[in-house]
């Protein structure tokens, strides 16, 4: 019997969204519009253009050829050596190269995700949202859990995962025969902003809190990425900008 080799498929759509996230310094990066930030990477504290764009290609390399985390921690402390740093002096300590891995593969995988989804949105309408339910959950995403919404919500501009850093939810699609044999409930009405009382791992009900995201986390990066508005730029600037982005 011939011997199978099973490799490890490049999850291509999150590798073009990721690839195409351009590096920025912390400065940069604030300076941006919040519906423009979806198509930059920056790294807090990180203010040398080189570290920042070495990182974003290790998180890139990652993604294209499935590295784990301790990989990329590696080829991280090889790049600041390079240049004559540590990264754990520099603030890029286990635990934040963690949270820069896991929060950066997480949103390219779930924009990859999006892309897919919407493809097939005729055959599954509906997406449910998925947390994890453990101890780590935050109490907002677990109240979402199991609530399904069309696809075409609003609430998924809002809400479509990861939604803080390190956040593990996820979605999933639900095919328009399955909704109604199974007789779900659809929900109809953006929940985003009203009052909760959510309730935690061990079955304790918590204090009220609004139902948002967390800061920075309230936009779908994979929806409607930013374009600039070219008819506030001369003729030769716009043609140059529309030839080079036909090339």
């Amino acid at each position: 019997m011939p011997e199978i080799a099973l490799e490890p498929l490049p999850f291509q759509e999150a590798a073009d969204y990721f690839g195409d996230r351009v590096p920025m310094t912390p400065e940069q990066f604030a300076a941006l519009a919040a519906d423009a930030r979806t198509t930059a990477f920056m790294v807090s504290g990180v203010a040398r253009m080189d570290l920042c764009v070495g990182i974003h290609d290790a998180i890139l390399k990652a993604i294209e050829e499935g590295e784990t985390l301790a990989e990329f921690q590696d080829r991280v402390d090889d790049i600041f050596a390079a240049q004559g740093f540590i990264a754990s002096e520099e603030g890029l300590g286990a635990w934040r190269l963690e949270t820069i891995f896991r929060t950066n593969i997480q949103t390219a995988y779930n924009v990859g995700r999006y892309r897919q989804l919407v493809d097939l949105k005729d055959r599954f309408p509906y997406w449910e949202y998925d947390a994890v339910n453990d101890s780590n959950t935050r109490p907002e995403h677990a109240a979402l859990d199991g609530k399904v919404f069309p696809a075409d919500s609003p609430f998924w501009d809002t809400w479509y995962p990861p939604n803080g850093f390190n956040c593990r939810c996820g979605v999933l699609p639900i095919h328009k025969y399955a909704a109604e044999e199974e007789n779900l409930t659809i929900e109809t009405e953006d929940p985003t902003g009203k009052l909760i009382e959510p309730i935690d791992a061990a079955g304790n009900r918590l204090p009220a809190r609004l139902l948002i995201p967390d800061p920075g986390f309230s936009r779908n990066p994979a929806k409607d990425p930013w374009q600039p508005d070219l008819s506030k730029y001369p003729e030769p600037l716009r043609g140059r900008f529309e030839k080079e982005m036909n090339t």
